[in-house]
């Protein structure tokens, strides 16, 4: 029995007052104007109302945003910022549209050509993987420089011991 996924009719709707939280994975065209505490996947299109707050990524095949979405929007066929909406994330698409007072927050990419999307996604996935394993993330100094974070004084004190283990400079 095949799903019937009319992109024209919604599917899913999480109303002004709701709370979800946790990831949902939808089937079809989704309308949220509450809140959403968790990642969003979907076959079709979404609309974030104007009263909506998403903390979570959304992917979709589209998505509006008038609300508000702290997370990465994944829509490969395009993404609407209306007027007054705010996305605090990285948005990756074919086609942009952004209208005046519109806060975006993160790293953009719009590309048409699949080809250059599809190389300026995997640039940037490796980019995040580098920096999410980077050494410097776990770097905490306070401003008098005397507290440091644990594991910034274990690599300290581990470099000490091969220094002072016959590793000598000239």
């Amino acid at each position: 029995m095949a799903i019937f996924n009319d992109d024209s009719s919604i599917n899913s709707i999480i109303g002004r007052g709701s709370t979800i939280r946790g990831d949902m994975k939808i089937n079809g065209f989704m309308s949220i104007d509450g809140d959403l505490d968790g990642n969003l996947e979907t076959t079709g299109n979404v609309i974030v109302g104007k009263n909506a707050r998403i903390n979570g990524n959304i992917t979709a095949k589209s998505v509006t945003v008038s609300g508000i979405v702290k997370g990465n929007i994944i829509a490969p066929e395009s993404v609407k910022l209306l007027s007054s909406c705010a996305v605090i994330g990285d948005v990756q698409t074919h086609s942009l549209q952004a209208d005046e007072n519109v806060i975006l927050h993160g790293h953009c990419i719009s590309l048409s050509d699949e080809a250059l999307y599809e190389e300026s996604v995997s640039s940037w996935q490796d980019t995040q993987a580098i920096a999410s394993r980077s050494i410097l993330q776990n770097i905490h100094i306070s401003l008098d420089n005397t507290m440091f974070s644990s594991d910034v004084s274990q690599n300290i004190s581990a470099i000490r011991d091969q220094g002072s283990s016959g590793g000598k400079r000239k």
